[in-house]
């Protein structure tokens, strides 16, 4: 007795299957993350503050807020975005000394003050 094997129609479909889970991923909505500052022993709260102005163009009022949230929370969202974006923000904050983390924004009223974004 011989053993036979099938080829045919089971190759296609598991084909069409792993390209169709492939695809759902692609265009799954983009989910917004956050950029957090956290607060830290070394940087002066003008510092921070400055940072906020030079680098997102946020006016000194918005600036001073953020700072604020930063010293006396612990932390504070200062940007959303595309984590590519957040990624990038993140990395500048490095830059100028400052503790930044990226996470994903739980709902949509993680957004930085009132409704606004920084640059990209």
């Amino acid at each position: 007795m011989t053993p036979s094997v099938a080829f045919g129609t089971d190759i296609d479909e598991r084909t069409e299957a792993a390209e169709q889970t492939f695809t759902d991923v692609l265009t799954a909505p983009d989910i917004p993350w956050n950029l957090v500052i956290w607060n830290d022993p070394v940087n002066l709260m003008s510092y921070v503050s400055f940072v906020f102005q030079s680098y997102f163009g946020y006016s000194e009022a918005k600036s001073n807020k953020l700072m604020m949230e930063v010293h006396k929370k612990g932390r504070s969202i200062v940007a959303h975005g595309s984590k590519e974006q957040v990624e990038q923000h993140a990395v500048a904050m490095h830059g100028y000394g400052l503790w930044a983390t990226v996470e994903k924004a739980a709902s949509g009223n993680d957004a930085p003050g009132k409704g606004g974004s920084a640059r990209g």
